[in-house]
């Protein structure tokens, strides 16, 4: 299980990466970073994907799950038990005329408040590719 530092090394050897962080929604701090910064700068990076972060996570738009048939309350199931912990959201694309930047939500045994943040090269990168490694490292992250 790979600690941060392997997680973004590992999140850079994707075809297309410039730039990968982890990053605290919570603050807009960077747990770590590694490449280079859309903006050159991965504490500017961080504090501005986190308030979209912040916002998709939050915001009933996003966060709230469709009325149930039986008329169960949004974010309890049928029996009336609370569904899942953890973001409501899973992942996070914006698209940009050079680039796509990828925010994968990390779930963790406490208060899950941090995401993965990728930067790919719209040419060489491979969306897809991406989505499916960075949920796969998402997964097997070690916060300590």
């Amino acid at each position: 299980m790979p600690g941060i530092d392997e997680c973004l090394l590992e999140a850079m050897s994707l075809p297309g990466a410039r730039g990968a962080s982890l990053v605290d929604w919570t603050s807009g701090l960077a747990l770590g970073t590694a490449g280079d910064s859309p903006v050159g700068d991965h504490e500017t990076t961080a504090a501005e994907t986190a308030e979209l972060a912040r916002a998709a996570a939050e915001y009933d738009s996003f966060a709230s799950a469709p009325p149930a048939a039986d008329g169960a309350a949004a974010g309890r199931s049928a029996d009336g038990a609370p569904e899942a912990k953890g973001p409501p959201v899973e992942d996070l694309i914006v698209t940009t005329r050079a680039g796509y930047h990828v925010l994968r939500f990390v779930e963790t045994s406490f208060d899950s408040s941090v995401f993965l943040h990728l930067w790919l090269d719209r040419d060489t990168g491979n969306l897809a590719l991406a989505r499916i490694r960075l949920r796969d490292l998402a997964e097997r992250l070690v916060l300590g």
